[in-house]
């Protein structure tokens, strides 16, 4: 399926799903991949679809979506594999441009360092790349990239876009229990991401059945530390832990609105006694939901925090 939803994210607001690459050729053969193991690995862009199947399915799909009323956003490359690797990429976002609608590409930024792959991404108005880890053997570890690539090539290739892009540039790390969810592998992210300044750095965890079974979501503790970390050096973070609802309005119940803000921010005890004062409740509601284990009370730098609790594996599903 080359096209498919439009879908609701909470990043891209309604998504019109654009699957450029045929499952799974891949960069990375990624321990969490909720789309399962890597079928084909490969770092040699290539013509998968042409270019005028994907705008003919595309405008498709999108007059079908307006034709019943349906919004949509974004365009967004968001493939079985790693969109980059379509050498058509660029020629795809120019045709599209026709239709009038945004365009996003999700990508794992492993072909970053490529001149001609930046060259294209320049071409979007809104660019995801995916920073999982800083150092080398947790990179190797939790990615599982292609032998040919060098991650400080990556690296040094996501500082030149993040300084030449002009579209709205973000993040997203996958936090892993056991593997890039300790101290010094959060820090040093949180310092590249410092260095890159995305308009928004998201932070992730696996709420899907993920390629290697071992894997699970980091911690409340260790999510966070990891949201403290990189608050400290980048405007917006974000949490996608799979919840949905409208996390950024008020409803005037304080059991939804600590429950939906706490999966998207973690919130200091102050900020909930506010909410509490405004809804007229107590902190009696706080106390109820820690018992019932809906919610979470974390230590940070003296600082009480609350965050929503992570359920149980396989029970929350992934928004895009």
């Amino acid at each position: 399926m080359i096209a498919f939803g439009p879908v609701p994210s909470r990043r891209l607001g309604r998504s019109l799903g654009i699957n450029n690459i045929p499952p799974k050729i891949c960069t990375y053969a990624c321990v969490y991949c909720q789309l399962g193991r890597t079928i084909k690995m490969q770092i040699e862009r290539q013509a998968f679809y042409g270019p005028e199947e994907i705008l003919g399915v595309v405008r498709d799909k999108v007059t079908c979506a307006l034709d019943q009323d349906e919004a949509i956003d974004y365009l967004t490359f968001v493939p079985d594999g790693e969109p980059t690797l379509d050498v058509n990429l660029g020629v795809e976002i120019s045709a599209l441009r026709e239709l009038g609608i945004r365009i996003a590409v999700i990508s794992n930024a492993s072909l970053i360092w490529r001149e001609d792959v930046r060259a294209e991404l320049m071409a979007a108005d809104w660019v995801s790349l995916k920073v999982d880890a800083v150092r080398l053997p947790t990179w190797r570890w939790i990615d599982r990239p292609h032998g040919s690539l060098t991650l400080q090539a990556i690296l040094d290739g996501m500082r030149t876009f993040a300084d030449d892009f002009r579209g709205e540039f973000v993040t997203e790390t996958m936090l892993v229990k056991g593997v890039n969810d300790n101290e010094d592998d959060l820090v040093e992210i949180a310092e590249f991401l410092g260095e890159v300044q995305p308009a928004a750095a998201y932070l992730s965890i696996p709420t899907r059945p993920p390629a290697e079974d071992w894997v699970q979501a980091a911690q409340e503790g260790s999510i966070n530390l990891a949201y403290q970390l990189v608050g400290e050096r980048v405007n917006r973070v974000e949490l996608l832990l799979g919840y949905e609802g409208n996390v950024f309005s008020s409803t005037g119940d304080a059991e939804e609105d600590i429950l939906s803000i706490t999966a998207v921010h973690p919130m200091r005890e102050d900020a909930v006694k506010q909410l509490l004062t405004k809804a007229g409740s107590s902190w009696d509601l706080v106390t109820e939901l820690i018992r019932q284990d809906k919610l979470v009370e974390l230590q940070h730098l003296g600082k009480r925090f609350y965050l929503r609790r992570i359920p149980a594996h396989g029970a929350i599903d992934h928004e895009g």
